[in-house]
């Protein structure tokens, strides 16, 4: 994918697919091709460059290798144009009340925030939507992990997302990161369905807030 010169450039996107990769999005959900899903490459002919697969690892090679395509794990949406844009990556989406949240597009709704220095959304379990966003924040400097600060940032994001993506709750941390600077969204989940199903924060977590629990306005 690339902007190539001469093209029009939309501020945010990928661009369009060059010569020789046959591209098509798949819903993870439905594994039905869609305007927005995983990106894939078409596998006949094989695109020149391709990967042959995981030195050492035969079951991650079939895992990306299936169906007639190799499977790269991020999710894009198609414009009316053709344009691609970066939604997110396919093991991080999640439903929330039947609808696919993506953590990328609640993330960069979140940094907006002047409080918000790093941050990231995965799903909680919950009894009425079987999942809800829930925001870590790594804090900016001059700004407290307090309930103040929990209702502002809650209260500025429900203004920009719709009811089905609102993020219902926030807690504060220094995010864990791998080696290479990543967040390690797997280390949050994991944390999530341990709270989740003992009823205490894990240890080196914290004061969770909840958008019940706080005044915001609607």
């Amino acid at each position: 994918m690339a902007n190539t010169p001469g093209r029009r450039i939309v501020i945010g996107s990928m661009g369009v697919p060059l010569p020789g990769f046959d591209v098509v999005l798949i819903d993870p959900m439905t594994d039905e091709e869609a305007e927005e899903g995983e990106l894939c490459l078409r596998l006949d002919p094989r695109p020149v460059g391709l990967m042959r697969g995981y030195y050492g690892d035969k079951a991650k090679t079939d895992d990306v290798f299936r169906n007639g395509l190799y499977h790269t794990g991020d999710v894009v949406s198609r414009d009316e144009n053709g344009i691609f844009t970066y939604v997110g990556r396919a093991d991080d989406v999640f439903k929330s009340s039947d609808y696919k949240v993506s953590p990328f597009e609640l993330e960069s709704v979140l940094v907006e925030h002047p409080a918000v220095m790093e941050a990231a959304i995965v799903p909680t379990p919950d009894e009425l939507r079987l999942a809800i966003p829930k925001a870590f924040v790594t804090l900016s400097s001059g700004y407290e992990p307090t309930t103040e600060t929990a209702t502002e940032i809650l209260q500025f994001c429900l203004s920009k997302l719709p009811p089905y993506k609102r993020i219902r709750r926030i807690e504060f941390l220094e995010l864990p990161k791998t080696i290479s600077g990543k967040i390690r969204r797997v280390e949050l989940r994991k944390a999530e369905e341990q709270r989740s199903e003992s009823g205490e924060a894990p240890e080196g977590y914290g004061t969770e807030f909840r958008e019940e629990d706080l005044s915001l306005k609607r």
